[in-house]
């Protein structure tokens, strides 16, 4: 199989335990909501530093977890093989966004910049508080002023978050360097 470059995969999840004694298996999602996970087929697994796929027979949510049946597993120890396998999808699996949204693995990495000019740093990555979702920025990396390792929580909401600008790989902040 020709391995695709890893920017094209996702990270979307793991197998985390076992269910029952024909084969399920539990599943830690990070798709949201949560059950999302099972919509996306096939999964992309990597076996001994190969890229295979992973076909869902059959899943649903149980209780609060995520349960499924993968193709060709059919008992418990068979399936318990595949515990703390990590799932991941194509980017070309998700559904395309209206303009001016973005998944958060495209925020990653993005130079983060305030008001003042100041470089905060990049998004090292985003956090759902529950009422808000925020970015991680760490500073200390080659772009940023400070070379403190600072890292500042900007919430991804107005009014802090002024602009994004893809073409440019950086977002406009109202953010004190100081916070």
């Amino acid at each position: 199989m020709d391995q695709p470059l890893d920017n094209k995969r996702l990270l979307i999840g793991q197998i985390n335990g076992l269910f029952g004694v024909q084969g399920w298996v539990k599943i830690f999602s990070h798709a949201h909501p949560r059950k999302n996970i099972l919509s996306y087929q096939p999964w992309h697994i990597k076996v001994n530093g190969a890229w295979t796929t992973l076909e869902i027979v059959k899943g649903r949510v149980q209780a609060k977890t995520i349960v499924a049946q993968l193709k060709n597993v059919n008992d418990r120890e068979v399936a318990r093989d595949y515990i703390g396998t990590e799932l991941y999808i194509e980017k070309s699996q998700l559904p395309k966004l209206p303009e001016g949204e973005y998944y958060w693995d495209e925020l990653t990495g993005l130079e983060v910049v305030n008001c003042q000019g100041i470089v905060l740093g990049e998004i090292a990555y985003m956090v759902d508080t529950g009422s808000n979702k925020v970015m991680v920025v760490s500073a200390g990396t080659e772009s940023s002023s400070s070379k403190d390792n600072k890292e500042h929580w900007v919430p991804y909401i107005e009014p802090f978050l002024i602009s994004i600008d893809m073409d440019k790989r950086q977002i406009l902040v109202d953010w004190d360097e100081n916070f």
